[in-house]
């Protein structure tokens, strides 16, 4: 049998067209990904959902691209999995931005717990989604020993968030970049985990 747990990324928001700051924000789904994870859909980039847990952050874009992917399915929201949370600089862009001393020494800063004002800090934001990722994979454990005399694939889905993905493959396997944001997949697209009884082996691209 094979043990996975898939990373997907949301699919393009209007955050993302307009290049905003948004972490905390409800922002929805663009028209743009909309069809884009219909189309990569219908390319059949996505793991096999039949018999999966699913997982999402609670978030709309996130649901949206539960529902766009693989339709109206059960799912747990697992909060702890969410992006960063900007503070004061949620749903501004650069540009307007640059002009705050505190966004200047918010992005020149060169340690991880300097946080945006009433924001968090990318240390917080690591132990936060490092806690809920080994929440998903503890109930994926178990869910794969249930599985096991079964005969049955183990699948676990995440529709998750960029910065969320990157911090999970940055704590998996530290180092292989110098940057946790190298590791940032296209919206709509992942990681797809592979699992053995001693823990994760490698991953898939997708």
């Amino acid at each position: 049998m094979k043990s996975t747990i898939a990373l997907i990324r949301h699919g393009i928001t209007v955050g993302n067209v307009r290049r905003l700051y948004y972490g905390a924000t409800n922002v929805p789904l663009a028209q743009k990904g909309i069809d884009e994870l219909k189309r990569l859909r219908e390319e059949g980039i996505y793991p096999d959902g039949e018999g999966a847990r699913f997982y999402t952050t609670g978030m709309g874009r996130t649901q949206q691209t539960l529902e766009l992917i693989y339709g109206d399915r059960p799912h747990e929201i697992i909060k702890d999995l969410r992006e960063i949370n900007f503070g004061d600089f949620e749903m501004k862009t650069y540009e307007e931005l640059m002009e705050y001393e505190e966004y200047r020494d918010w992005i020149t800063a060169t340690n991880d717990t300097k946080a945006p004002p009433n924001g968090e800090s990318i240390r917080h934001f690591n132990e936060r989604v490092i806690r809920g990722f080994e929440k998903v994979r503890t109930e994926h454990s178990l869910f794969s020993l249930e599985l096991r005399h079964q005969e049955k694939d183990a699948r676990s889905i995440v529709i998750c968030h960029g910065g969320t993905i990157s911090s999970i493959m940055n704590y998996i396997w530290p180092g292989v970049h110098d940057n946790m944001y190298e590791w940032l997949p296209d919206p709509g697209h992942g990681f797809l985990l592979l699992l053995e009884e001693d823990g994760i082996t490698g991953y898939d691209r997708f």
